[in-house]
C-alpha cells in the first residue's frame, strides 16, 4: 500500500498537526508521500525531511519556539507601518524564511527523503499550483502566505498566496498521486454546525468555511471503495468556533500550544491504538 500524510491548513491550531504525527510515527506508520497546505506545508515539509519520531518532537519544540518568537510579533505601530508601506499585509516575511531555512535543511523538493508536495494559489491564475520540484522554503512561504497577514511569494513571474484558498485539505491529490492509504490531518472545525454571520468580519471567514467543507466532503464522497482513509482526531473537547479569529492566528490568541500538541497526541494514539491501525 502507499501511505500518504495528508496535513491541512488553519494557522496556530496546524500545532495539533505536531502531536498527530508523533503518536503515527511511534506506531512506525511512516508516510510514502506527504501532501500538505499552508501551515500543514510547514509540517509536512518537518516530516517528509526526516519521517521519525524525533523529527515529530522537534517539530512540537518548534512550535513552542515560534510561540515565544517574534516570527509574528511587534508592535502595534510597527505592524501598521508595515501596513502602510505595502498595503496588503501586516508582516514581511523574511523572519519566517529565516526559521523555515534552519529548520529545513534540505534545499530542494526532489532531494527530500520522501515524496512531498504542497499548494498554493496562483493570483494570474486564480487557481491552485502545486509545487513538486524546487526550492522547499520557496514553496512552503508560497503556501503559508495568509492573506493580509503575510505578503504574496513570487516566484517565476507569479504571485502565490495561501493554499488553504484553493484546496485546505488535499485529500483528492493525494489519491491522484497513487495514495490508497490517507492519514488526514486537519485542525477540527470540519465538523462544528455553521451559522450565518452576525458582523462584517464574520463575513468573509463563513464564506471560506463553506468553501472548504465543501471541496474537503466532496473529496472524501469522490474517494475509492479501496482507499483506507484515517482522519486524525485533535482532542479538543469543544472545537474553536468558526468566527473565532484567534483561531486563526499564528501567535498568540490565548491557545496553550503545548496542551494543544498533547491533547492531540492523546487522541490520535488512542484512536490508533482502538482500530488497531499498524503499519
Amino acid at each position: 500500500m502507499t501511505a500518504a500524510f495528508v496535513l491541512g491548513g488553519g494557522g496556530q491550531l496546524g500545532a495539533h498537526e505536531a502531536g498527530m504525527l508523533r503518536a503515527l510515527l511511534e506506531r512506525g506508520i511512516v508516510p510514502d508521500l506527504v501532501v500538505g497546505t499552508s501551515v500543514g506545508a510547514i509540517n509536512g515539509a518537518a516530516i517528509a525531511s526526516d519521517p521519525s519520531v524525533a523529527a515529530a518532537q522537534r517539530l512540537a519544540s518548534t512550535w513552542l519556539d515560534i510561540e515565544r518568537s517574534d516570527v509574528f510579533a511587534g508592535s502595534l505601530f510597527g505592524r501598521l507601518a508595515t501596513l502602510a508601506r505595502t498595503r496588503t499585509n501586516l508582516h514581511e516575511n523574511d523572519t519566517l524564511r529565516a526559521t523555515l531555512t534552519e529548520a529545513l535543511p534540505i534545499a530542494l523538493i526532489e532531494d527530500l527523503p520522501v515524496r512531498f508536495e504542497c499548494v498554493a494559489a496562483s493570483i494570474e491564475q486564480a487557481a491552485e499550483h502545486w509545487f513538486t520540484a524546487g526550492p522547499l522554503v520557496d514553496a512552503v512561504l508560497a503556501s503559508a502566505a495568509v492573506p493580509g497577514l503575510l505578503p504574496p511569494v513570487e516566484l517565476g513571474g507569479e504571485h502565490f498566496i495561501d493554499g488553504g484558498i484553493v484546496n485546505s485539505i488535499p485529500v483528492g491529490r493525494a489519491v491522484a498521486l497513487g495514495a490508497d492509504r490517507i492519514f488526514v490531518m486537519h485542525v477540527g472545525r470540519v465538523d462544528r454546525p455553521l451559522e450565518p454571520p452576525r458582523w462584517p468580519w464574520e463575513v468573509a471567514v463563513v464564506a471560506f468555511e463553506i468553501a472548504r467543507r465543501h471541496r474537503f466532503v466532496g473529496d472524501l464522497a469522490a474517494l475509492p471503495s479501496d482507499v483506507e482513509v484515517h482522519v486524525m482526531p485533535t482532542g479538543q473537547v469543544e472545537p474553536p468556533k468558526y468566527n473565532d479569529l484567534s483561531a486563526l492566528r499564528y501567535r498568540g490568541g490565548g491557545l496553550d500550544l503545548g496542551a494543544s500538541i498533547e491533547r492531540a497526541y492523546a487522541a490520535s494514539a488512542a484512536y490508533l491504538d482502538e482500530r488497531d491501525v499498524r503499519p
